[in-house]
């Protein structure tokens, strides 16, 4: 099994404690993907970027379908979505 040294919320500082705080007051709480990419916040926030990008706003697929997606990749991933 493999092992990723996460930087907790009570030990994060600048860049890492404002995308948990972001994420923390979107969703109410960090997900598990945030956790993973906590070694290196700018990766991180620009992978929040991207998603943000491809998920929220208008693009060739409506949000219904985009949702759908996701959801079906995470199921196939067995990850929780």
């Amino acid at each position: 099994m493999a092992w990723i040294d996460l930087i907790r919320e009570s030990d994060a500082t600048g860049s890492l404690s404002r995308l948990y705080s972001s994420a923390r007051g979107r969703a109410g709480y960090i997900a598990q993907i945030i956790q993973v990419m906590s070694r290196d916040p700018d990766v991180a926030a620009e992978s929040m970027r991207f998603y943000t990008r491809l998920m929220k706003t208008p693009n060739a697929l409506d949000a219904a379908r985009r949702e759908l997606l996701a959801t079906v990749v995470s199921n196939v991933n067995d990850c929780y979505y």
